[in-house]
Protein backbone atom coordinates (compact mmCIF):
# COMPACT_ATOMS: atom_id res chain seq x y z
CA UNK A 1 0.00 0.00 0.00
CA UNK A 2 1.66 3.25 -1.10
CA UNK A 3 1.76 6.20 1.26
CA UNK A 4 3.20 9.69 1.39
CA UNK A 5 3.84 12.14 4.20
CA UNK A 6 2.76 15.74 3.78
CA UNK A 7 2.89 18.78 6.08
CA UNK A 8 -0.02 21.21 6.04
CA UNK A 9 1.01 24.76 5.39
CA UNK A 10 -2.35 26.55 5.13
CA UNK A 11 -3.66 28.64 8.02
CA UNK A 12 -6.67 26.47 8.90
CA UNK A 13 -5.23 23.01 8.31
CA UNK A 14 -7.85 20.46 7.26
CA UNK A 15 -10.77 22.08 9.00
CA UNK A 16 -14.30 22.67 7.65
CA UNK A 17 -14.08 23.74 3.98
CA UNK A 18 -10.62 22.29 3.23
CA UNK A 19 -11.65 18.97 4.84
CA UNK A 20 -14.79 18.89 2.69
CA UNK A 21 -12.78 19.60 -0.47
CA UNK A 22 -10.27 16.88 0.48
CA UNK A 23 -12.94 14.27 1.27
CA UNK A 24 -14.86 15.03 -1.92
CA UNK A 25 -11.66 14.55 -3.93
CA UNK A 26 -10.89 11.27 -2.13
CA UNK A 27 -14.40 9.98 -2.80
CA UNK A 28 -13.82 10.19 -6.55
CA UNK A 29 -11.35 7.30 -6.36
CA UNK A 30 -12.17 3.64 -6.18
CA UNK A 31 -9.25 3.00 -3.83
CA UNK A 32 -9.60 3.09 -0.07
CA UNK A 33 -7.86 6.23 1.19
CA UNK A 34 -6.71 6.75 4.76
CA UNK A 35 -5.26 9.79 6.52
CA UNK A 36 -3.02 9.17 9.53
CA UNK A 37 -2.02 11.74 12.16
CA UNK A 38 0.15 10.44 14.99
CA UNK A 39 -1.47 7.10 15.83
CA UNK A 40 -5.00 8.00 14.68
CA UNK A 41 -6.42 6.97 11.32
CA UNK A 42 -9.39 8.32 9.40
CA UNK A 43 -11.29 7.37 6.27
CA UNK A 44 -10.36 10.21 3.89
CA UNK A 45 -13.74 9.92 2.16
CA UNK A 46 -15.55 10.94 5.36
CA UNK A 47 -15.46 14.64 6.24
CA UNK A 48 -16.32 13.89 9.88
CA UNK A 49 -13.52 11.34 10.18
CA UNK A 50 -11.01 13.83 8.76
CA UNK A 51 -12.26 16.61 11.07
CA UNK A 52 -11.84 14.34 14.12
CA UNK A 53 -8.09 14.18 13.43
CA UNK A 54 -7.89 17.94 14.19
CA UNK A 55 -5.24 18.55 11.53
CA UNK A 56 -3.77 22.03 11.93
CA UNK A 57 -1.16 24.17 10.22
CA UNK A 58 2.27 22.58 10.58
CA UNK A 59 0.93 19.10 11.30
CA UNK A 60 2.41 16.23 9.33
CA UNK A 61 0.04 13.53 8.10
CA UNK A 62 0.40 10.35 6.10
CA UNK A 63 -1.95 9.67 3.21
CA UNK A 64 -2.36 6.02 2.23
CA UNK A 65 -4.22 4.55 -0.72
CA UNK A 66 -5.03 0.97 -1.58
CA UNK A 67 -6.82 -0.20 -4.69
CA UNK A 68 -6.88 -0.10 -8.46
CA UNK A 69 -6.20 3.64 -8.75
CA UNK A 70 -4.03 4.03 -5.65
CA UNK A 71 -1.11 5.83 -7.32
CA UNK A 72 -3.37 8.37 -9.01
CA UNK A 73 -5.33 8.92 -5.78
CA UNK A 74 -2.19 9.40 -3.74
CA UNK A 75 -0.62 11.83 -6.20
CA UNK A 76 -3.74 13.95 -6.55
CA UNK A 77 -4.54 14.08 -2.83
CA UNK A 78 -1.00 14.97 -1.80
CA UNK A 79 -0.95 17.75 -4.38
CA UNK A 80 -4.32 18.98 -3.14
CA UNK A 81 -3.09 19.17 0.47
CA UNK A 82 0.08 20.97 -0.61
CA UNK A 83 -1.96 23.50 -2.62
CA UNK A 84 -4.63 24.24 0.01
Amino acid sequence: MPERDVTLDNEVGLHARPAAVFSKAAARFESAVTVVKSDEEANAKSVLSVLKLDIRKGDSVTIRAEGSDEQEALSELVKLVEDL
